[in-house]
């Protein structure tokens, strides 16, 4: 049965326990094979055996509190989101910074007349107006009987504001309604920051969002019509002028410009197109005039292609953050569970523990030695509650990888599976394809030996092939044959060659039965085509492709890096040798089949190697599966480009050594976040329970270890350069 895979968001979550009972309730939909939620995001990706049905996923989604769309959180959403965080803070801290100086007074001993009628009004205020969406995701969680970050957070604040109404009955309470104020101010400075810094990190999909074009011009007969992107059909001619955006994928039919692919591709220089050159929707023609012939539209132009792609990437998850994810899980429900004990405690033994109080004192201003065991068992309750609010924990992840993701889009990058992030740090051996990975893809025939007599027959067997050398052998006999013939039997020899029948006779083009035969040619690195008519040699086709630039350096760089290179591919030994040797390949693996190529990265990991794998044709893409990372060259095929995890959409080699850093750099911030995480909470939870932190400074304390945890993954920007 086939897979069908979505893209979705998911609205309403505020930390990873939200994102973690999405994604159980997600799982239990039949037929689901992987699901992966992202808080930064929002975003969620699910793939499941037959055709998804979304109707179930909305069910499912809804069914734990939240809500499943279609649609795509949108710059304009993120710009109303942040708004109304902004708001939000402006207006609660207008309210809160008064009512905190003045519980500054109140606890000093200074009479403040109507001093808990304006910690009620105000935290009202606080709680039910700008504190709303706080609310709603605490109501959520425990309505579907689960627990969130707002939960923790609303019971703490409720606690505090419940203290000011027991206050002002009568009650020998002290009271705390200032810090249910002071609880919410500093939550909601925690959203702002978190949606701003949200909206920076992914301007990168916004950037590429922004370079779409609404309209094209269409060439009809002898006239230019102005007409919506979305009317333009596949052979379509469109004409572009400069300084114009080209709307989509297409070639070039007439004309010959200056193009700046910076946007797609990372690299800073113009490419010169031409005739039959290839040209990408989003790109600027900054000199000439072309008519292009639309190829793709839609969601099959590379432009949507890419976004869809960056933006699954920044949904997936690394393996490490399974391990968060398991802890978020029980950890709310634990830090409840410790923030009442620890109260029951101090409320049955406050009178033994008063002595301990007295003596802290002395060390710690905000500690209140005689506030009594009500006041101080709350005073604990909500201290505890507050400082192990888990947001840091949820965004530790998240955050970097939206980051990596998007910093590797501007070099021209789409990690498209997060789990290469952490298996990248291990790799120390990389399987290099030959052609269309460290040659440049184009080869080109420098010389050939057959008969005109076949010409014909030739040109219309590669004609048919998708095999990587195809190409070059039927543009180069194009100009030579008569005309096309009808073949019978055409069979693609999957690491051979092809075949075909015409009047009874066998033809056959592909490896060649002896190479030695040929060693002039492929000492010089050529790669050498045998034609065969009913198996009896008729000539050969020698074909050259040059090597990438910069690939030398690359080999070099990554045997500085620790990683040994090995060139894999179908060619002659001769011939790969020839090419390895320019780039400074010690290790080859030649004549390989597609299957062998598999059997190469098992072996390698069956002995202990970590095996990256890279290459751009068909018969790379199960090896590709096969690796513990893989990388398509974006020139190649689709289906190697769907196998891989990593993709370089231009195709250049030295990408592969940019992924690589990506990857280590991304990975390491995650590593750096969890930790922080962690020993933020085993640090300050026994602090809290002990009485010695202040709900205030919890709270404060817990908003900038998420600060913390955001600034740090957005530093990676500025170490990916």
């Amino acid at each position: 049965m086939s897979e069908d895979k979505l893209s979705f968001s998911v609205q309403g979550m505020t930390c990873a326990s939200c994102v973690r009972n999405v994604e159980r309730s997600l799982k239990k939909i039949e037929g689901v094979k992987f699901v992966s939620v992202n808080l930064a995001t929002e975003k969620a990706v699910i793939i499941k055996e037959g055709k998804i049905n979304f109707d179930e996923i909305e069910k499912s989604v809804k069914k734990v509190g939240y809500k499943a769309s279609k649609e795509m959180p949108s710059e304009d959403m993120i710009e109303k989101n942040y708004k109304h965080d902004k708001f939000n803070l402006i207006f609660s801290l207008i309210l809160t910074i008064p009512i905190s100086i003045l519980m500054l007074f109140h606890m000093s001993g200074l009479k403040i007349p109507y001093y808990n009628y304006l910690e009620l009004i105000i935290g009202a205020i606080n709680i039910f107006y700008l504190g709303q969406k706080t609310l709603k995701g605490a109501w959520i969680a425990i309505s579907h009987f689960h627990t969130n970050m707002d939960t923790l957070v609303i019971i703490g604040a409720l606690s505090s504001y419940i203290t000011t109404i027991l206050n002002m009955t009568g009650m020998d309470v002290m009271s705390f309604g200032a810090l249910a104020s002071m609880l919410i101010t500093l939550h909601l400075l925690g959203r702002f920051i978190e949606s701003n810094l949200k909206s920076k990190a992914s301007k990168e999909i916004k950037s590429l969002i922004k370079l779409k074009v609404e309209n094209a011009n269409v060439i009809n007969g002898e006239n230019v019509e102005k007409v919506p992107l979305e009317t333009v059909k596949i052979g379509s001619l469109i004409l572009v002028k400069k300084g114009e955006k080209i709307p989509l994928d297409g070639k070039i039919i007439e004309g010959k410009g200056l193009v700046d692919e910076s946007m797609i591709t990372g690299e800073p220089l113009s490419i010169k197109k031409s005739e039959n050159s290839k040209v990408v929707g989003g790109t600027i023609l900054e000199e000439g005039l072309l008519k292009v012939e639309v190829e793709n539209v839609g969601e099959e132009t590379f432009l949507n292609q890419m976004i869809k792609l960056v933006e699954e990437a920044q949904s997936t998850k690394v393996p490490i953050q399974a391990f968060a994810d398991r802890i978020t899980l029980f950890f709310i429900p634990i830090v409840l569970s410790l923030a009442i004990i620890s109260s029951l405690v101090w409320y049955f033994n406050y009178e033994n523990m008063q002595e301990y109080l007295v003596n802290m004192s002395k060390y710690i201003p905000w500690l209140v030695v005689d506030a009594g065991a009500v006041s101080t068992s709350i005073f604990v309750f909500v201290s505890t509650l507050v400082i192990a609010c888990p947001c840091a924990l949820g965004l530790a992840t998240p955050m970097a990888l939206v980051a990596g993701s998007g910093a590797a889009a501007r070099k021209g990058l789409i990690i498209k599976n997060g789990g290469a992030i952490q298996a990248a740090k291990d790799i120390d051996t990389i399987l290099l394809d030959k052609t269309g990975t460290i040659t440049q893809g184009k080869p080109t025939v420098v010389f050939q030996n057959i008969d005109k007599f076949y010409h014909d027959i030739i040109y219309t067997i590669e004609s048919n092939s998708n095999h990587p050398l195809a190409k070059s052998i039927y543009e180069y006999y194009e100009n030579k044959k008569d005309k096309k013939i009808d073949l019978n039997n055409f069979e693609e020899i999957t690491g051979k060659g092809v075949q075909a029948n015409y009047e009874n006779n066998i033809y056959f083009i592909g490896k060649p039965k002896n190479y030695k035969i040929y060693e002039e040619y492929m000492e010089k690195g050529h790669t050498v085509v045998e034609f065969r008519e009913n198996e009896e040699i008729k000539g050969f086709i020698s074909i050259a492709d040059p090597i990438k630039e910069q690939a030398e350096d690359a080999i070099k760089e990554l045997k500085t890096m620790g990683i040994m290179p090995i060139m894999i591919t179908g060619d002659s030994e001769i011939t790969a040798r020839a090419v390895a040797k320019q780039v400074g390949i010690e290790t080859i693996y030649s004549g390989v089949s597609p299957k062998d190529k598999v059997d190469k990265v098992r072996e390698l990991q069956i002995s202990g190697k970590k095996v990256a794998m890279v290459g751009d044709g068909i018969n790379d893409a199960a090896a590709l599966k096969s690796s513990d990372i893989s990388m398509a060259i974006g020139t190649g095929t689709d289906l190697a480009i769907e196998s891989a995890d990593i993709i370089s959409v231009k195709g250049e080699f030295s990408k592969i050594i940019d992924s690589i850093k990506i990857s280590k750099i991304t990975f390491s911030k995650i590593r750096q976040n969890l930790f922080w995480a962690f020993f933020y909470n085993v640090i300050a939870i026994p602090l809290a329970m002990s009485g010695l932190l202040h709900p205030a400074i919890s709270e404060i304390a817990m908003t900038f270890s998420s600060i913390n945890v955001i600034l740090n993954s957005l530093r990676i920007k500025k170490l990916i350069k």
